[in-house]
């Protein structure tokens, strides 16, 4: 039965005059946006008055066939609400913040006893203290560094640590103290780590009072080699110091954060410098997606703010290059989700106005870099538009390549381009199966069915251009395969490699695989055609290098069909490891509580080599 058109008179009715979030719901149930507001009926009614504020709204309501209402206690759990909302469903017009990974913190496993200090991102359930997070993974391998040098605590794998029989090259360059072979005792460690601890909390100067206490008794007992060790780590710590420490006007160590938005062409840069107990952790740069070219930066530095801590970790004040709308709305929902106050501040002179002036350059540098990457990447559109004798500029193009080693663990890999640059979020990888080793055709086919077997669907994504690193043989799969979905407009383009693999001397394969194109190496056509396939194999061999990891970390009784965890392990038990289990017979396998005449078939099976 067909859906009755959106009334909207009919549905306001039904609408309270309370606080709440809205969300606009499209065909196919597509969120189209999300919002707040203080009184839900007042804010819905609104879009349904006569001319839309703006062009973007008129389109918007254009495609509402619903409403959904979500009613909250106050405005303030309503502008949270709608923040998750936002994150979760990514709708077409709202400002959205992408981003991707989580944030990287500094973990140290403090329940070894010899504690490894590492860069981490994920969820943080595992034993250990966690220190951060840190606004990017630069900030963190720089910390690391410096860590390294001054504290001398391992930073190996724990499989690298637990199998050395003699001490590694970070030993001899004195960035290791040699746990690994008992070149420190446990006791020595454990305050090794205790110090990194109180460094990573912003205790410098704790630290450095207690190193200089056992530098001055080192030396008292004639100990001039330890003492010069502790003086090292002393100067170390001081030079760090002077470099990184913020105070604030009072002389104490701040902790706040700097958010510096700048807009220009449509576009919109937001700088956030992390400063913790006077620490400058760094500094990270974000490129929201704006809905509207036109959008006002109190508008967009609101849903900046909202979108980042929701994530993140709030500080008592964060001061802001421009106060966003509804300020003290806002300061209340961080308040309410961080349970203390939190204060939003622009700063107007003095010590902190200097800080933001320094924030407000770096936006402005990296959206400066960011349009003129747009434009390289507009000028190597048309040389590749009138390279391929297109009639129009591509707005999608993608590229497959297959990675493995000697047949082993077959990747195959899609990565997209738009105008641009790098489309990360459409990006995917296909795991091969069922396809004799090594066999790149059947690979190829395989992969390319995956991805297009639903491209005729109505809200499918297809390339105007589809890249194959490959010869005439992979070009066919992609041809056949088109051709079976019955897909049409695409332009298939095989990028064979040249003599001795080198770059600039590719061939493309064009038009139906019947005419070959050799580009002079200059030209910023062939450039794009290289970093998208380029990017392809790094794609490509990334996932080939995990699964082959993985399968190789995998034991054979994983793959069995019926065999869990808890009987895996009562087999080893019983049998005293793996390789006892491969000579077993089936009736001494079978004698094992909880394995059954065929499950002993299978696993006998399994290392027999029979089917």
């Amino acid at each position: 039965m067909q859906e009755s058109p959106f009334d909207p008179q009919d549905f306001l009715k039904t609408v309270p005059h309370k606080p709440g979030v809205y969300r606009m719901i499209g065909k196919n149930d597509e969120i189209l946006y999300v919002g707040k507001a203080k009184d839900l009926r007042n804010r819905v009614s609104s879009y349904f008055r006569g001319t839309a504020a703006n062009s973007r709204i008129d389109a918007m309501v254009k495609q509402i066939s619903r409403v959904d209402i979500t009613v909250t206690n106050t405005e303030a759990e309503a502008l949270l609400l709608e923040n998750n909302l936002i994150k979760q469903h990514l709708p077409r017009y709202n400002i959205r913040l992408k981003d991707g990974k989580g944030y990287p913190y500094i973990y140290i496993s403090t329940q070894q006893a010899y504690p490894r200090i590492q860069f981490y991102r994920g969820s943080r359930k595992q034993p250990g203290q966690y220190f951060g997070p840190y606004p990017s993974g630069g900030a963190v391998s720089q910390t690391l560094y410096v860590m390294k040098k001054i504290f001398k605590a391992r930073q190996c794998e724990d499989s690298y640590f637990a199998n050395r029989s003699r001490p590694c090259l970070e030993y001899q360059i004195k960035r290791c103290s040699g746990p690994c072979v008992g070149l420190i005792s446990q006791e020595d460690y454990a305050q090794t780590i205790k110090y990194a601890i109180q460094f990573l909390r912003g205790e410098t100067q704790t630290v450095i009072t207690e190193l200089v206490a056992k530098m001055e008794k080192m030396a008292e007992q004639l100990h001039f080699e330890k003492a010069a060790e502790y003086r090292d780590q002393i100067e170390g710590l001081r030079h760090i110091s002077q470099q990184q420490y913020v105070t604030g006007d009072d002389g104490s160590l701040v902790n706040l954060d700097l958010v510096a938005l700048h807009l220009d062409s449509g576009l919109a840069s937001v700088q956030v410098f992390t400063i913790r107990n006077g620490n400058n952790l760094g500094n990270r740069n974000f490129f929201p997606d704006l809905p509207d070219e036109a959008a006002d930066p109190a508008e967009i530095m609101a849903y900046f703010l909202a979108q980042y801590y929701l994530g993140h970790d709030i500080p008592h004040e964060i001061l802001l290059s421009v106060m966003p709308t509804e300020p003290d709305l806002l300061e209340e929902m961080l308040t309410l989700k961080q349970q203390r106050k939190v204060s939003l501040r622009q700063p107007q002179r003095g010590e902190r106005s200097k800080w933001m002036e320094l924030a407000q350059k770096n936006a402005e540098q990296a959206l400066t870099m960011r349009l003129l990457s747009k434009t390289g990447m507009q000028e190597r559109l048309h040389a590749l538009k009138e390279s391929l004798h297109l009639d129009q500029l591509p707005t999608r193009m993608e590229c497959f390549d297959i990675s493995h080693t000697q047949g082993e663990a077959t990747v195959a890999s899609c990565v997209v381009f738009d105008a641009n640059g790098p489309l990360k979020s459409d990006y995917r990888r296909y795991n091969i199966e069922g396809i004799q080793a090594g066999d790149d055709y059947a690979a190829m086919h395989q992969a390319l069915m995956r991805r297009f077997r639903r491209a005729n669907t109505p809200d499918a994504k297809l390339p105007d251009i589809l890249f194959i690193d490959g010869g005439k043989g992979q070009v066919t799969q992609a041809l056949d395969v088109l051709k079976n979905l019955e897909i049409q407009g695409i332009e298939v383009i095989g990028i064979a490699k040249g003599e001795g693999r080198k770059p600039g001397l590719e061939t493309l394969l064009i038009e139906q695989n019947t005419t070959s194109l050799n580009l002079p190496e200059h030209s910023k056509a062939l450039h794009l055609i290289q970093q998208i396939r380029d990017e392809a194999h790094r794609f490509a061999i990334t996932g080939h290098r995990a699964r082959r990891q993985k399968a190789r970390l995998q034991s054979p009784l994983e793959a069995i069909e019926g065999l869990g965890a808890k009987r895996r392990q009562l087999l080893l038990k019983q049998f005293g490891g793996l390789r006892a289990i491969e000579r077993a017979s089936v009736e001494e396998l079978a004698k094992v509580s909880g394995i059954s005449r065929s499950l002993a078939q299978k696993i006998y099976d399994t290392f027999n080599g029979d089917s």
